[in-house]
């Protein structure tokens, strides 16, 4: 599914149900990403930047997001943040809050504002049975081309330094992303699959993808990642190299699945402020900064 494959779904896809489950952003954890470690949470305050919940419009309705950026008269690059499988919950938020400290207009829409509340559900099996499973690939895409359309509405956002990062589920999203827009000029994908199956709602795999990638794209793995197996991290660092992709793949030696996700046990301090200082290296190198 290359990215003129995938804007041809979304045009033949009417997104029509507007009842849409989530109508603002919540606050604190979803239940299934608990238990919360709290000695090791990184909070980031909102000094000297402008952060709030919005509304963006979207082909069917409106979609909450949150976003921050510094409080300064700039227009600054804009980073697309997408949520990890537990959605647009306190540890995404902070995100936002972080990058905005590095200079970023950082926007994390609510992915599965049609489908439902994550942050209610409390164990993973549920939730990506109800949930998860029935978010269309094609309406990611289009949610957050709806998100860059929403951005460029604001002074303060410059999207011709426009970049994606995504974790967890948010991570294979990214993937996805840099192979349906053209205009990515970088992408960073933390511990996103990169195989496993296909249906109708998600047809193709990262796998399938490397061929139609169109922007460097930094993606971040665990050696001991219990749900991505190394092998297949492999695979596609070599069907990129053999389409002459710029990529790059990393991959922590005994490092778990989640080692961004400070606020929960598989957290692991080295990994992550190492792909954090990777990342804004990435971004600042093709451009986005």
């Amino acid at each position: 599914m290359d990215g003129d494959h995938l804007k041809s779904l979304i045009s033949k896809t009417h997104f029509s149900r507007r009842d849409f489950v989530i109508t603002g952003v919540t606050t604190g954890f979803a239940l299934a990403a608990q238990p919360v470690q709290a000695q090791t949470i990184i909070t980031t305050d909102a000094k000297g930047l402008i952060a709030e919940a919005v509304q963006i419009p979207v082909s069917d309705g409106k979609i909450p997001a949150y976003y921050a950026r510094p409080d300064g008269k700039h227009s600054y690059p804009v980073v697309l943040v997408i949520q990890e499988i537990f959605g647009l919950h306190e540890h995404i938020q902070d995100i936002c809050r972080r990058l905005a400290k590095a200079g970023y207009f950082a926007v994390a829409p609510a992915l599965y504002a049609r489908q439902g509340d994550p942050s209610k559900i409390s164990d993973i099996q549920t939730l990506l049975k109800e949930i998860v499973s029935k978010v269309p690939d094609a309406e990611v895409a289009s949610d957050l081309d709806a998100t860059v359309a929403w951005a460029k509405n604001d002074k303060h956002a410059d999207i011709g330094r426009l970049a994606v990062t995504g974790f967890c589920w948010g991570g294979r999203q990214v993937w996805l992303y840099a192979a349906h827009n053209r205009h990515l000029r970088a992408a960073v994908a933390w511990y996103g699959p990169v195989a496993g199956t296909t249906d109708e709602l998600h047809p193709k795999r990262v796998l399938d993808l490397a061929r139609d990638i169109h922007a460097p794209v930094l993606g971040l793995y665990g050696a001991a990642d219990q749900g991505i197996a190394v092998a297949d991290v492999e695979k596609l660092r070599d069907e990129l190299k053999a389409a002459h992709k710029y990529c790059k793949l990393v991959i922590y030696p005994d490092t778990p699945h989640g080692f961004n996700a400070d606020y929960r046990p598989s957290y692991r301090p080295e990994a992550a402020k190492d792909g954090w200082k990777r990342m804004l290296e990435w971004f600042k190198q093709h451009g986005v900064a």
